[in-house]
């Protein structure tokens, strides 16, 4: 870890170069894997140039109050805190999230789950979805906002990750397609006064919910271990705690044929799919992502 002196003294330019260059040595020298990509964004961040104007004008001098900022953002990013907790911005299924410490990131790895979800929905008219453990909102918002006419609920056990979640929806324009409960998983009275009515209101439950092991979550990379919160992380001893809860009660909340979608990790398909078929869900399936990793395990009620 560097102290904040020596961070200060690795500053020495004054063009929009050279300042550029500046913050791509000081996150190289950080170990920060992608140093250049995140360098150049942060500098777009502070500035909103694009390439284009860079490549024209990077000889000029940079105003000293952006370099200023600039330099505090990367210095923070040096510190590991995560490039999408400095700017409050991810991208995900094409749509800009707010986010901070107090969701995780959302990650391409759960475009998979997204993808999947809108496959087994199609042809539905207006179907009704639960988000459980939804965190930012993404993978909820993200249906909302692509299918048009869906409706959804999004529980999470933070008050903090609902109220980004609330933010989401008024910035893709779906809040009046989304509702948002605080909710240790199914335990809330919004959920208790559902429970065992003959028509269970939701055509898709879906979750991303905690699933590393608690003895490998300080394996995990600073930016995650650090700043992810943890709430978001654990999933107990074996990492299938939520899995367990979430397809033994929540199959009382799906329609019949409804389909329960889950992001797994990658060595978790095949208990994951056996938890389903011991709970009466048929059609399971493990679907891999892009990288060839199994990401998604489903199946219908």
């Amino acid at each position: 870890m560097y102290r904040k002196q020596e961070l200060h003294n690795d500053f020495s330019g004054n063009t929009i170069k050279e300042v550029l260059e500046d913050g791509i040595h000081l996150l190289d020298a950080a170990a920060i894997e992608e140093a250049g990509l995140d360098a150049w964004l942060l500098l777009e961040h502070v500035t909103g140039m694009n390439r284009a104007f860079y490549f024209a004008h990077s000889a000029d001098g940079m105003d000293e109050e952006k370099a200023d900022r600039y330099r505090e953002l990367i210095r923070k990013r040096a510190a590991h805190v995560p490039l999408q907790h400095i700017t409050h911005q991810a991208y995900f299924m094409g749509f800009e999230f707010y986010v901070n410490q107090n969701v995780l990131v959302p990650r391409q790895d759960t475009e998979t789950l997204v993808e999947k979800a809108l496959e087994v929905m199609k042809g539905k008219k207006t179907p009704e979805i639960l988000d459980m453990c939804t965190g930012s909102g993404c993978i909820l918002l993200s249906l909302l906002a692509l299918t048009g006419d869906a409706y959804g609920v999004g529980a999470d056990v933070s008050p903090l990750a609902l109220q980004v979640a609330d933010k989401n929806a008024v910035s893709l324009e779906v809040s009046d397609r989304a509702v948002f409960v605080e909710s240790d998983l199914f335990s809330s009275a919004f959920f208790q006064q559902n429970t065992g009515k003959d028509m269970p209101q939701y055509d898709i439950l879906i979750s991303n919910p905690p699933y590393i092991r608690s003895a490998e979550i300080e394996e995990l990379m600073e930016e995650v271990r650090d700043h992810d919160p943890r709430l978001a992380l654990d999933g107990h001893e074996d990492g299938l705690y939520f899995y367990r809860k979430i397809v033994s009660e929540g199959k009382a909340f799906l329609k019949e044929n409804g389909w329960m979608l889950f992001e797994i990790g990658y060595d978790q398909g095949e208990a994951v799919k056996a938890l389903m078929r011991e709970n009466g869900f048929f059609d399971v399936q493990i679907v891999k992502d892009l990288t060839g990793l199994d990401r998604v395990v489903l199946g219908r009620r």
